[in-house]
């Protein structure tokens, strides 16, 4: 018999989690803090807690990288959350502030805002840069992660 399960990063307290298979991952809560895993809302990333989630979380995870200034981020960041609300629990869906996080938005060579990274056990798979609504960035990520 084997023990499959996800790996899902808690988005309150950064604790990995073991969610078996056949659980659904949306009704999922943390085993650490009792925080549910999905709230079909955007995780804010920073420096400090980026490559956690990037790295241990089994499920793909979707970077908005932006800026409070940028008003292509603000216009986007409602579709964004139209996203989310859609894509969890398949997809992470998390937001980065360049301003905030320089040293990630640095090493991934962030030039433009908005720009949505995908990534998939730890590495870059896909990358879209400009404001997109919600209906696209659904379509962008089944596609990619399709191929």
């Amino acid at each position: 018999m084997t023990d499959t399960a996800t790996q899902i990063v808690c988005p309150a307290c950064d604790a990995t989690n073991r969610v078996p298979e056949g659980r659904p991952a949306g009704e999922a809560k943390c085993g650490k803090c009792h925080a549910p895993l999905f709230s079909a809302e955007p995780l804010a990333l920073t420096d400090q807690t980026f490559d956690k989630h990037i790295s241990r979380n089994d499920i793909p995870v979707l970077v908005d990288f932006w800026a409070a200034w940028c008003g292509p981020c603000r216009m986007m960041a409602p579709e964004f959350a139209k996203a989310t609300a859609q894509l969890e629990p398949e997809v992470r869906m998390a937001k980065l502030d360049t301003e905030a996080a320089q040293q990630v938005a640095t090493r991934y060579n962030i030039m433009s805002i908005p720009t949505l990274v995908l990534f998939h056990q730890g590495k870059e798979v896909a990358r879209q840069s400009g404001a997109l609504p919600a209906g696209h960035i659904i379509q962008w990520v089944r596609e990619t992660l399709r191929d």
